[in-house]
């Protein structure tokens, strides 16, 4: 009886330990997916701004001027 009630006890404790571990594991991969969706978001405005103030030409968008810029360099490669 007394074994019983310390595999129960041990159980408990252990399943405990686990719900804390997994929802310290959530909100520290939660918090670091944030801090990255930030960087990243922070560097494409900055990558944008940049394109539309130097690289693009004439009537040419943000977007077609990064297309175009990515096959000069795929051709430069080869």
């Amino acid at each position: 009886m007394a074994k019983s009630k310390l595999v129960q006890a041990n159980e408990k404790i252990a399943e405990t330990v686990t719900t804390g571990f997994k929802k310290m594991s959530d909100g520290v991969v939660s918090g670091y997916q944030k801090i990255e969706d930030a960087v990243v978001g922070g560097y494409t405005k900055i990558e944008d701004k940049f394109v539309d103030q130097f690289l693009t030409k004439d009537g040419e968008t943000v977007e077609e001027a990064k297309a175009r810029l990515k096959k000069e360099e795929a051709d430069r490669e080869k």
